[in-house]
């Protein structure tokens, strides 16, 4: 009876052993077939996308073939203020105590227009003292000639011997002498006098005034005024030597000073012949009108024009930069996207030219260029160079 009762307990458990082993085989067999059917339907949706792709949704982009028009070839540089020639004016006389003053800095004057005086009350007495020496000299002078032209009436009767009149003569071109002698002590002092007053040697700008009534001044003075010649400035650029050979006298300039936004219009008149050493920097002075705002010594920008040439022009949207520089994408004859690294030259309103790169009968995209990569596929749609551009490059 128990041996019976235990063999039933062991057939049960190896049928309940057999039917767990065929749920699982069950569930194995469903998870391999839901991952199937999952990789099925992922690849049949990666073949559609590239079925749509291919059927025409490329990104569509605008595109320009810029040809190349006529430009502006400019040079920018920064540069100190200066006056042109600036005159310094001194003390060119003995000097003494200043009584007046006549100028102050940004007046105008005249060649020759007293800037400051310089008391002369013991000058003018010494002038007038001499003044009147004069006048004792030519009395005796008179008084001379008279007595010879006596001995002359009475040397024909043998009153007066010829000796007599030879005396008499040599008195009289003493006298004459001695009257040359005061005029001209009497004219140095009246010179002396003269250069008391502190003129202008030039017509110009009063930039600086470094004296006041009652200071005493001399020769060792040092400057008291300072005019810039006919009131014009200069700006003092600093350039490489390869913008240096760019430039030639009479090229325009367009000056920004520092702080402002009116521009100024001058011309380069004087190239520097030598290069400095140590920085490999030459100047070009930009010589420039009168204008209360242009102050010597102040900084300002400058934009020299130094020529024209033909180069492509595009628009600004269609410049990228990264790591490596500008570029811009342009579409193949396949209509894939390309990049090529360009040189930028002027900026300007009628868009960026490119000095280097392009062309110009590329197509360049000129829009959403910065959602592209370098071989996308595109849908180029045309588009014509601005009429801006092109009245602009014609223009200059």
């Amino acid at each position: 009876f128990e041996t019976g009762f235990v063999g039933d307990r062991l057939e049960e458990g190896e049928q309940e052993l057999a039917r767990r082993k065929k749920r699982i085989i069950i569930v194995a067999a469903s998870v391999l077939i839901i991952l199937i059917a999952l990789a099925f339907w992922t690849h049949r949706g990666e073949d559609a996308s590239s079925t749509i792709g291919d059927a025409g949704l490329s990104p569509r982009v605008t595109v320009v073939q810029p040809g190349r028009s006529a430009i502006s070839m400019s040079i920018t540089a920064t540069g100190t203020l200066a006056a042109r020639r600036e005159m310094p004016v001194g003390v060119s006389g003995e000097g003494g105590a200043v009584a007046a003053v006549f100028v102050e800095p940004g007046d105008w004057v005249r060649a020759g227009q007293v800037l400051a005086r310089v008391e002369r009350s013991v000058q003018a007495q010494q002038g007038a003292s001499l003044a009147a020496a004069i006048q004792v000299a030519r009395a005796d002078a008179r008084l001379a000639q008279n007595d010879l032209d006596r001995a002359t009436e009475l040397v024909s009767n043998g009153f007066v011997s010829k000796a007599d009149l030879d005396r008499r003569t040599a008195t009289r071109d003493a006298a004459l002498a001695r009257v040359k002698v005061a005029e001209a002590q009497y004219n140095e002092q009246r010179a002396r006098i003269g250069r008391l007053d502190i003129r202008a040697p030039a017509a110009g700008l009063v930039l600086t005034r470094s004296v006041e009534p009652g200071q005493i001044i001399s020769s060792a003075s040092g400057v008291l005024f300072r005019i810039a010649k006919g009131g014009e400035m200069e700006l003092i650029a600093k350039l490489s030597e390869v913008d240096l050979a760019a430039l030639a006298v009479g090229d325009r300039v367009d000056i920004t000073p520092v702080g402002g936004k009116q521009v100024y219009t001058g011309h380069v008149w004087q190239i520097s012949p030598v290069i400095d050493p140590q920085t490999r920097l030459g100047m070009a002075r930009i010589v420039l009108p009168y204008h209360r705002d242009i102050r010597p010594g102040g900084f300002a920008s400058a934009r020299i024009v130094s020529g024209t040439a033909e180069a492509p022009v595009l628009p600004e949207s269609a410049i990228q930069h990264d790591d490596k520089g500008s570029f811009v994408y342009i579409a193949n004859a396949k209509n894939i996207a390309e990049r090529r690294d360009v040189k930028i030259g002027q900026v300007s309103a009628a868009g960026v030219s490119i000095v280097g790169g392009l062309n110009g009968t590329e197509r360049v995209i000129a829009l959403a260029g910065g959602f592209l990569s370098a071989g996308q596929k595109v849908e180029p749609q045309a588009e014509q160079p601005s009429g801006g551009a092109k009245a602009a490059g014609q223009g200059q």
